[in-house]
């Protein structure tokens, strides 16, 4: 079994999607092994958005996920990383496919409404920053 992280960001939570985005993650045989809402801090929002601390986009990223509450959801199951992935959609709405979460609900690439670890080095150190 393989666990990931996915954080449903404010914009999902404001638009009240929370219970549609982790059934499709049910759906799919995923399970929750934790759970929780919390604020991200701009200091763990810099911390783990540090990748793209180069990026003009970087200081409003950092805005946007420490404006409101998140879900943090481990989730695990065979090919967790990857099934996740796919099943979130494109990072640009523009370029995420009907089906998908993204290309469902999400109505800007600046706010689209899931983050998902993107491979298993990735996944441990993020379960590791938001469940310890």
């Amino acid at each position: 079994m393989e666990q990931t992280l996915v954080i449903i960001k404010p914009d999902g939570l404001r638009r009240k999607l929370v219970g549609r985005i982790i059934q499709r993650f049910e759906e799919k045989n995923l399970t929750i092994r934790e759970m929780y809402q919390g604020v991200m801090t701009e200091e763990i929002a810099q911390e783990h958005y540090a990748h793209l601390k180069d990026k003009p986009f970087f200081a409003n990223l950092v805005a946007y996920m420490t404006s409101g509450p998140v879900v943090f959801l481990l989730l695990e199951g065979p090919d967790a990383i990857l099934l996740v992935r796919q099943m979130l959609g494109a990072t640009n709405v523009l370029h995420a496919v009907p089906g998908t979460i993204r290309g469902d609900f999400a109505c800007s690439t600046t706010e689209n409404l899931v983050h998902a670890s993107d491979c298993q080095e990735n996944a441990a150190i993020e379960i590791q920053r938001f469940f310890g």
